[in-house]
């Protein structure tokens, strides 16, 4: 039976699943080659901001070491969990370097390792990457023939910033890439331990395993596109709400109501990336991904689309506030944020943009290159704001009141892009209310749509 397990790579998701693991009775050496990161975890503590990472660790700190050496931790486990950066190169697929260096490592290691080892790789690559890519690698490094002499898996996790640990331990199933019923047999047995339920364990080969991970990070992303089409037409039909039809059509088994809230579009790390690198591949083998690039391009358009809807509401050169920065509450992330998108946005249509965010105001600084402010509370960024877009459904966000909007001023503009603060702020006076997703002109609208029947 595997007791001992190696994690190479300590970023949000490597410390997070060393933690996990950790907290299910394993030993777990962590490998990086930030000497930064390997010294903190070996003290209790988190190498990365993550959800109750600190704590996990903390409790755990038996049961983890970390080092700098890969062949420490090869020699000093059975399995070893592969999670490094895979960039986006210029063509929209997946970077490999750091992948292959920590192979080669691993690789060298494996040449000084006398018994049976599994190498499961986490990263997100595309198909063919793994064997074709990354294998020679290693048989290459440790002078060892896969399947004989040592096992290899794909098995990337499903889970989100912010709830990391939580998703690994308990995810909707698991699945296993295989090289050989072996090397999947290993890692099935490592994952039914991990999981506080019993997992749903789908086995397959590494290639479709590949494909099934962008994938589905793809198709989540086609229905947030859908969503948000159904919240453009909601705001086009007489009392048209777009969280009534989705709370209906969710209801239908085979659509669920999971992302599928009309709002601003999809961002942050992986969402947008997997699916331009699950076009490029249809583009590589000869598949047709129109679907794919419409997607993309519709993402992209949010943005200008609605900086188009608020800007009568608000005059050139006056100050706009957009609360909401990272790419969803509760991260610092800002990458691929339809939040900074639409700051950006708005400051080139000519408005005076101020941005706050309770954790992402260093990002944000960065990405606005001076286009737009950051404030460092929410106080100062409302304080002159005639226009108020609300981008994210932070918590702190939604318990403001109308007065806190208000100030001093005697009106203001709020577009609410997720229709997520206190209905008395919709209905207060001084306040012009603007919700995405929902038909603020009856009259206009139900013109319209006679006007497709009469003419």
């Amino acid at each position: 039976m595997i007791q001992s397990i190696s994690v190479v790579g300590l970023g949000k998701l490597g410390a997070s699943m060393l933690a996990g693991m950790a907290s299910r009775g394993f030993d777990v050496i962590g490998v990086d080659i930030a000497e930064s990161a390997v010294r903190a975890v070996n003290e209790g503590c988190a190498p990365v901001q993550e959800t109750d990472l600190d704590k996990v660790l903390a409790a755990h700190r038996d049961k983890v070491r970390a080092t700098t050496s890969h062949e420490e931790a090869v020699l000093g486990s059975d399995i070893s969990f592969v999670i490094v950066p895979t960039p986006t190169d210029s063509r929209g697929a997946f970077e490999l370097q750091y992948v292959r260096f920590a192979f080669e490592r691993l690789g060298r290691a494996l040449a000084r390792k006398d018994g049976y080892h599994v190498v499961v790789l986490t990263s997100t690559v595309l198909p063919g990457a793994t064997r074709h890519g990354l294998l020679p690698v290693l048989e290459a490094a440790s002078g060892k023939e896969c399947g004989k002499d040592f096992g290899l898996c794909y098995s990337p996790e499903f889970i989100a910033l912010g709830s990391v640990i939580h998703d690994f331990l308990d995810p909707d199933f698991c699945l296993v890439g295989e090289f050989d019923r072996r090397s999947g047999d290993a890692l099935e047995e490592v994952n039914r331990r991990i999981c506080l339920r019993e997992p749903v364990v789908r086995r397959m080969s590494i290639e479709n395993a590949e494909l099934a991970k962008i994938a589905l990070n793809s198709y989540v992303t086609m229905k947030i596109s859908f969503a948000n089409t159904l919240a453009d037409l909601c705001e086009r039909i007489p009392g048209g709400d777009v969280d009534v039809v989705s709370d209906a059509i969710g209801s239908d088994s085979r659509i669920g109501r999971k992302y599928l809230t009309g709002g601003l579009g999809f961002a942050g790390p992986c969402f947008p990336r997997d699916n331009v690198a699950l076009g490029f591949l249809c583009e590589q083998v000869g598949a047709k991904g129109n679907l794919l690039v419409a997607n993309h391009d519709y993402n992209k358009s949010i943005a200008s689309r609605i900086t188009t809807k608020i800007a009568p509401h608000v005059e050139k050169g006056r100050t706009a506030a957009v609360l909401g920065l990272s790419y969803k509450p509760l991260s610092h992330v800002v990458e691929e944020s339809q939040g900074v998108a639409l700051a950006l946005a708005m400051a080139e249509s000519g408005m005076r943009v101020i941005g706050y965010d309770p954790l992402a105001t260093d990002g944000a600084r960065n990405a606005f290159r001076d286009k737009a402010l950051v404030a460092e509370s929410i106080d100062a960024a409302l304080a002159d704001a005639a226009l108020v877009v609300v981008t994210t459904a932070d918590a702190r966000f939604r318990a403001l009141k109308a007065e806190d909007f208000l100030g001093s001023k005697e009106s203001v503009t709020i577009v609410d892009c997720w229709r997520c603060l206190d209905p008395s702020v919709a209905d207060h006076p001084q306040v012009d209310y603007v919700p995405l997703g929902r038909c603020v002109d009856d009259a206009l609208a139900s013109g319209v749509l006679e006007a497709i029947w009469t003419n």
